[in-house]
């Protein structure tokens, strides 16, 4: 699976990490206090450096993440070492859903951010999604979003500049690392944008002339985000509108009386 992620224990501490596991999943804090002890008892916390790469396209799925406080590009590969993003995953999504067991997906995940995640054996969620309703439902409705923000970013890459684009993913970053603050170096923004690093830096560096954010040595503050938002395309409140609504829906059929807890 090329760069594995690298299991991190509270005294050891993690590079660029705070000794303390932090953060938690919003999906997994959507489901009933009974069906959240189950699922969390198959998940182990993991730390991903900027870089790890949790999926390879075209081969075996073995671990699905629940990201907390790091966030994971989804990609598409080209021929000579060339990607482009095509989804980012944080705390509102899950990484590496497989469809069948010992199924494969057609991208890559990489992650962009440093930070903490929950690690589930494959085999382990395809059983839960099938045993617990209320987590089924929750996976397949996360799935459906993110097939609208798979579409949504094929628009917004070919349609929509630099500059605008940027903005957006500073912004989507900004939710899911819940910080005004993180790191990330101009070449692999690049990769993940689909542009050059000279081109994300240009862009960058016209935010950070506005006053929109700070922008050097590989890290990234964003000052103002009310101008930010008017910079993005519009792409970024479409996308925030369908993942937010599948907490929300989450949510309600956890309040549902029908919600029965799952059997052990």
């Amino acid at each position: 699976m090329g760069k594995h992620a690298v299991m991190r224990s509270k005294s050891q501490g993690a590079s660029g990490a705070s000794a303390v596991i932090s953060g938690s999943n919003r999906l997994v804090d959507a489901l009933p206090a009974d069906h959240r002890r189950r699922l969390t008892s198959f998940l182990r916390p993991v730390f991903l450096d900027a870089g790890t790469v949790l999926i390879r396209e075209g081969t075996v799925v073995e671990y699905v993440h629940f990201p907390r406080t790091c966030m994971v590009s989804l990609a598409s590969p080209f021929h000579g070492g060339s990607f482009a993003e095509v989804a980012l995953v944080g705390n509102e999504g899950i990484v590496g859903v497989p469809l069948v067991r010992d199924g494969s997906l057609a991208m890559r995940g990489i992650c962009a951010v440093s930070g903490w995640a929950d690690r589930m054996d494959a085999p382990v969620f395809l059983t839960e999604t099938g045993s617990d309703d209320l987590f089924g439902a929750l996976v397949g409705d996360y799935i459906h979003a993110l097939f609208g923000q798979i579409a949504q970013a094929a628009a917004c890459n070919r349609l929509h500049s630099n500059q605008a684009r940027l903005a957006r993913w500073l912004l989507m970053s900004q939710d899911r690392a819940g910080s005004n603050e993180f790191a990330i170096t101009p070449e692999l923004l690049g990769k993940l944008l689909g542009s050059r690093p000279a081109t994300v830096t240009l862009a960058a560096d016209t935010l950070h002339t506005t006053g929109f954010i700070e922008y050097q040595h590989g890290r990234v503050a964003i000052i103002d985000r009310a101008g930010l938002l008017a910079v993005a395309c519009e792409c970024y409140a479409s996308i925030k509108t369908q993942l937010d609504g599948v907490i929300d829906r989450a949510v309600f059929r956890s309040r549902q009386p029908t919600g029965a807890a799952p059997s052990d």
